[in-house]
């Protein structure tokens, strides 16, 4: 899973990213889990309205619009899915509140398609080991592609206390676990794995 990213055990809050046509999976599974581990979970709505629909045609109603959410988040979460990444890489207000969070040293955590659409962009993969949908490495330059289903990375110049990325659906379960076990610990992360039969 990577680099060990244990922090002092307190009340963590997160935020979610939902743009029209996002990766449900992407986007569910952690929202899921993070609530399971305790960890506070604010899903954020970019663009009018509370209701967001994914790429599945699945609608997620959101806590908040992104214009209310601040910038006080220990993490946030992009989800991928396509036009889904691409929406939030198109707001001005998304590509701000990502970076506020890297550089206030807190995590950013980008899965599938999102690591290479919205994150390079702003310039957060640039030293970084990271992973994300097969091909849309081919984006990134300045950064270390590794073909791992999760990759946390604290070093490079982003600032984030952790970058976390996560290569598809098929490994939101697992990403969800490593952002878990960054804002809590690794014992936290593993009886999650557990509990939810994932391992």
């Amino acid at each position: 899973m990577g680099e060990d990213c244990e922090e002092d055990i307190m009340t963590k809050k997160v935020i979610v990213l939902l743009a029209e046509g996002f990766e449900e999976v992407e986007a569910i599974t952690p929202i899921d889990y993070l609530r399971r581990a305790g960890i506070e979970v604010t899903v954020a709505a970019i663009g009018n309205g509370l209701t967001v629909k994914g790429t599945r045609g699945v609608s997620v109603n959101a806590d908040m619009s992104l214009r209310e959410a601040g910038t006080s988040w220990d993490a946030v979460v992009i989800p991928g899915g396509m036009p889904g990444a691409a929406n939030l890489a198109a707001s001005k207000e998304v590509g701000e509140l990502i970076t506020k969070t890297a550089v206030a040293g807190k995590h950013v955590c980008a899965i599938c398609a999102a690591p290479a659409v919205v994150l390079a962009p702003l310039g957060l993969l640039s030293g970084k080991k990271f992973t994300c949908y097969p091909g849309m490495e081919e984006k990134v330059s300045g950064a270390e592609w590794s073909p791992e289903r999760t990759v946390v990375d604290k070093s490079g110049s982003a600032g984030a206390a952790g970058l976390i990325t996560g290569r598809g659906a098929g490994s939101a379960g697992e990403f969800a676990i490593a952002i878990i076990s960054c804002l809590l610990n690794e014992a936290e992360g593993k009886a999650l794995a557990e509990k939810v039969l994932l391992k």
